[in-house]
């Protein structure tokens, strides 16, 4: 992919000079595997956006998935010995392998995956505003973003536990909308939003954002929005993930029950002996 952005200023009489003015001349040239990638994370952006609650169970994977495989991936990137000794096809097995375990584990576990749904809540929430602040105001030292990351993802795990449906509404409707942002952001052709929160948290100097930044980062609030309004008031209406499995469970019970009957065999009952009859001229023995 081929892109050229440029960042350029109109001093008075002087022509073209250096940055003030920014202006995106796009000269794309599509890869097909990070295009049909970005094609598939962008479909899985809607689909989260506006019927995530509806697809719970698929939801809780992808968010045990995404959590183990980024941890998996930190540890390389801060191992040098370990990115150093493994290839890349052995290294994205391994993530791979415990990204899926790890899904697995938080979808037959509602309350694990509801955990780390909260905590990536919280995440994406922070990053975003922080990204906005850091264009105006320094954030140092380092700490600082630090403990407002981890403080929103504890606040809003704890929340997500408490008020379930309506946080993984949230969660589902926030992760949508910042997917098809960063996919726009990619299609567009300058990925520099990515770059924003690695600068951030490096404590290096960002980029500032053009008109064009912002109108693709506006994408975020607006997408989150109308997801949360859709999902509330036609799509998540009536759906219960708890309701469900309480269902299930009773339905599993009642066919348990009806096959154990089956199986056992009936009880036999002992009759009674006809009772006695009286006649008029009968005598009491005496006593």
């Amino acid at each position: 992919m081929a892109v050229t952005s440029l960042y350029a200023t109109e001093e008075p009489g002087a022509g073209l000079a250096e940055v003030d003015i920014c202006t995106l001349e796009i000269n794309i040239k599509y890869e097909v595997i990070p295009s049909i990638v970005c094609s598939v994370c962008l479909s899985f952006g809607l689909i989260y956006c506006f019927f995530g609650y509806r697809c719970f169970k698929m939801v809780m994977f992808f968010s045990g998935l995404m959590f183990s495989s980024a941890a998996v991936l930190l540890v390389y990137h801060k191992e040098p010995v370990l990115e150093a000794q493994l290839g890349t096809e052995t290294k994205a097995g391994i993530s791979l392998g415990v990204g899926v375990l790890c899904g697995l584990m938080t979808m037959l576990v509602s309350t694990m995956g509801l955990l780390l749904s909260g905590l990536q809540l919280g995440s994406l929430l922070s990053l975003a505003i922080l990204v906005v602040v850091g264009q105006f105001h320094s954030l140092t030292p380092a700490w600082v973003p630090l403990s407002v990351v981890l403080a929103a993802s504890i606040v809003t795990a704890v929340f997500t536990l408490q008020w379930q449906k309506l946080f993984t509404v949230i969660y589902t409707s926030v992760f949508g909308a910042t997917t098809v942002m960063l996919c726009v952001d990619y299609l567009v052709g300058t990925f520099m939003l990515p770059d924003q929160v690695y600068d951030m948290l490096c404590q290096v100097a960002p980029r500032p954002l053009c008109w064009f930044n912002w109108a693709i980062t506006g994408i975020w609030p607006v997408m989150s929005l109308i997801g949360v309004l859709v999902q509330w008031r036609f799509s998540a209406k009536g759906v219960s993930h708890t309701e469900a499995a309480h269902k299930k469970q009773k339905k599993h019970v009642k066919k348990h029950g009806h096959r154990e009957s089956r199986r056992r065999p009936p009880p036999h009952r002992r009759r009674r002996p006809p009772p006695l009859k009286r006649y008029a001229g009968d005598v009491l023995a005496p006593v």
